[in-house]
């Protein structure tokens, strides 16, 4: 009897083991993303490598992004964040080959690294989890707040003095 049961317990085990993929067991294939900008209440739209719209809301958040996009392919996303008086932001979300992907070499086997994991896009992980933007009045939109600025035409270089223009 305890023979069988032996039997049947290092079948399972192995089955299990060849059927799996070690960066699928030990890490996930989501991501989460967290997005942070002064001042809070930025817009935020995420954008897949197909052009899809994947997120929309408000800042600060977390977001949680697929890490595959594809047998064999990561994914790669595009943050865009808005603050009205602000120049709008882009900013990239890249993957890189999770340290777990090469684990299968040891426990996870040829399935794990050829099928499971590539598949489930186990063998991807973010980069950086964090996007943390300032909206500073150095950015700020000149065309949506326009300034007259009233100057002493000595102040101004003679470089500047040749492009003034006469208005009268």
């Amino acid at each position: 009897m305890k023979r069988i049961s032996f039997q049947v317990t290092t079948l399972f085990f192995t089955v299990t083991l060849l059927l799996s993929g070690c960066a699928t067991i030990v890490s996930r294939s989501t991501s989460q993303l967290y997005i942070h900008t002064s001042p809070a209440g930025a817009g935020i739209i995420i954008i897949n490598k197909k052009g899809k719209e994947v997120y929309k809301g408000i800042s600060p958040t977390t977001v949680v992004l697929q890490s595959g996009a594809g047998f064999f392919s990561k994914a790669t996303y595009q943050v865009k964040l808005s603050y009205p008086g602000f120049a709008d932001r882009n900013i990239p979300v890249n993957y890189k080959m999770n340290g777990w992907y090469w684990g299968n070499l040891l426990i996870g086997g040829v399935i794990g690294m050829l099928i499971v994991d590539p598949a489930t896009g186990a063998m991807w992980k973010i980069q950086d989890p964090v996007v943390d933007e300032t909206f500073d009045k150095a950015t700020a939109l000149l065309k949506n707040n326009p300034t007259l600025n009233i100057v002493n035409i000595h102040d101004v270089s003679k470089e500047g003095q040749t492009r003034l223009v006469r208005l009268n």
